[in-house]
Formats: structure tokens, sequence, C-alpha cells
């Protein structure tokens, strides 16, 4: 079987997509499912390639027993978009970065770019259309709620992989 291969996207890849990506990989782990799984994550800018995650994003995932400290930003480039087959977007700011890497060529991308909280609350990917809040800047409680809406996501996302593909 070819691993599924999803990476999350925010705009920087130090403060949300290196939430996402660790604690998927976390839940990834947990089920037993690693070997079946590519997780990564990157930023539609390159702002801070090369840096490691926010201090922020690092404490919060510390404190739930989660190391991201083996991430390094990188940018997301258009040559890798259809390499995925999940491409999850933090935000619709991304998304349409996204889109404008792929020349918006809807068809190329259909059924593989989500927005984080499309899966917030089902399994489906039928939920919200709202954007993860970017905490840089807004303290220990803006990281926390990210972490929390990230959490939620990813519980939902990794069900939906798991039906999708009899996992």
């Amino acid at each position: 079987m070819d691993r599924i291969r999803i990476v999350f996207v925010c705009l920087g890849n130090i403060c949300r997509s290196p939430l996402g990506e660790g604690l998927f990989r976390h839940k990834v782990d947990k089920a037993g499912l690693a070997h079946a799984f590519e997780i990564d994550s990157s930023g539609t800018s390159a702002y801070h390639v090369g840096e490691l995650p926010d201090p922020g994003s690092i404490a919060v995932a510390r404190k739930h027993d989660i190391d991201i400290t083996d991430q390094r930003s990188r940018q997301f480039v258009a040559d890798e978009v259809l390499d995925w087959d999940y491409v999850v977007a933090m935000d619709d700011s991304n998304r349409r970065n996204i889109m404008r890497l792929i020349d918006g060529d809807v068809d190329a991308i259909r059924g593989k770019l989500w927005l984080m909280r499309n899966f917030e609350f089902e399994e489906d990917g039928s939920g919200d259309d709202d954007g993860v809040p970017d905490p840089w800047g807004g303290g220990r409680r803006g990281f926390d709620d990210v972490y929390d809406i990230v959490d939620r996501s990813c519980t939902h996302l990794l069900a939906h992989i798991r039906r999708k593909h009899n996992l």
C-alpha cells in the first residue's frame, strides 16, 4: 500500500501547521498507523525557512507530551501540490495562496485541499470554513486555543482518512 501523504499549511510554518503536523503524527502513532502515512507541514511564505516552531507552539505541544522540536520551517512550493493526498490549510488566506500556486486549477486539487476546521466537529469534512486563528503574539491563551482546535480537527481528520482508506 502506498503511504497516505498529508501536509499541514499555514503562513510561516512556525505556529499552526507545526501543531497540525505534531498532533496528527501523535494520533497516527497512537493508532499504530505510522507505517501508512507521510506527514509534513509547510508555510506559504518563506519568512521563517529553517527555523524551529514558535516557542509557544513548542510549549503547548510539550504540555501535551508532544515534541515538535525536530521540525523546521519550510516553504510550500507549486511543484509539490499534486504530490500530496491531503493538503490541509489553516485558513482561507493560505488556501487562496495554494490555489495561486496551481493557477486556480481546481480540478487538479479537488478532494485534496481542505481547511483544518472543516474537520473540527465533522468527520466528513463538511464543517466550518473558518480559519484557525494565528496565535502569534496572542500569548499563552492563543496557543492553547489553537491547540484545542487543531486537536479536535486532527481527531476527525484521522477518522475520515481511516474510513476512506479502510485503515
